[in-house]
């Protein structure tokens, strides 16, 4: 998700659902302590819930920016000690921190003395060779112990070696039974499932054995699916939520944005799956893709995009 849910990503969700727990791309210590990225702390009060997903590995570095994510107003500090990306690898966080289970528990443990909003963990079934249950079943009671009550968990494990970050998403096959069997052996625990998931119906199977559901490339790449996630899950009122009416309400955000100097793509790059499955969608993507990046690109080219869709 890195890249992709960032604040404007988030607003448009929010226009969709207005109850899903929505979550940051990974921030590093290191982009906060150093304020390399101090910007991707901002968001707007109508993305609440929110949390923050932190990536480090240094646990007093990790409570100072617990700290500072809790004063900015998030709602919960998400550990990732499950992206394999070699650029996460080489920075010793993520992943690769599933083979240290006392340090990611020294970590949650004192970033839950920092702050007063939960900390909560999301991880893979295993790393490499370390994929046996026995492992997962101890990690998940080591880091516990260091006070997470929930855990996130792609159903999957991941291989450091050999494998890129998009393999890694792929290969090997989701074992949703392991997630499943965790949620039995530790009940205490709020356990979320995440991995596979690509609509709010298909997750209502899954709650059957966990807690929660996590879904990440679907919402890219089909935000839409989320129209119904309030009523399904959360026994909102059925709404039917037009996908122009969504758009309006955005392209009143990116005027207010452009104001402020955000780029025009950067937000509408987020909108390119809003028609997906619709008569028209492959236009409306084709236009925004070809047009968006332009020099004199302007609002006027949503409003276009839209026509396209409508004549269709």
């Amino acid at each position: 998700m890195m890249t992709h849910t960032d604040r404007h990503f988030r607003y448009f969700l929010r226009l969709i659902s207005r109850h899903v727990m929505l979550y940051t791309e990974m921030i590093t210590t290191g982009a906060i302590i150093y304020g390399k990225q101090y910007h991707r702390l901002e968001f707007s009060k109508e993305e609440h819930p929110l949390a923050i997903q932190l990536g480090g590995s240094n646990p007093k570095d990790l409570s100072e920016c617990a700290k500072i994510a809790e004063q900015s107003g998030f709602d919960e500090i998400n550990f990732n000690v499950g992206c394999p990306s070699d650029r996460v690898k080489n920075g010793k966080f993520g992943a690769c921190l599933m083979a240290h289970p006392q340090l990611v528990a020294e970590c949650v443990s004192t970033m839950n003395a920092t702050v007063n909003i939960p900390v909560s963990v999301k991880t893979r079934t295993g790393i490499d060779e370390l994929d046996s249950y026995e492992y997962l079943s101890n990690f998940i009671e080591t880091v516990s112990s260091g006070g997470c009550n929930t855990f996130i968990l792609h159903a999957r494990k991941a291989w450091l070696q050999g494998l890129s970050p998009r393999q890694n998403r792929e290969i090997p096959p989701l074992n949703y039974n392991t997630v499943y069997k965790l949620k039995t052996d530790f009940p205490r625990l709020e356990i979320v499932i995440n991995g596979g998931i690509t609509s709010i119906e298909s997750g209502l199977e899954h709650l059957q054995q966990v807690d929660g559901i996590m879904i990440g490339r679907a919402v890219c790449n089909n935000p839409y699916l989320l129209a119904n996630a309030d009523h399904i899950l959360y026994k909102d009122e059925y709404k039917d939520i037009a996908r122009t009416d969504i758009l309006k309400k955005y392209i009143e955000y990116i005027e207010s944005q452009l104001i402020k100097g955000a780029s025009l793509h950067e937000m509408t790059r987020h909108i390119l799956g809003l028609f997906q499955g619709q008569p028209g969608a492959r236009r409306w993507r084709r236009y925004l893709s070809e047009n968006i990046y332009k020099n004199n690109s302007s609002i006027k080219i949503i409003e276009d995009a839209l026509s396209s869709v409508q004549a269709a």
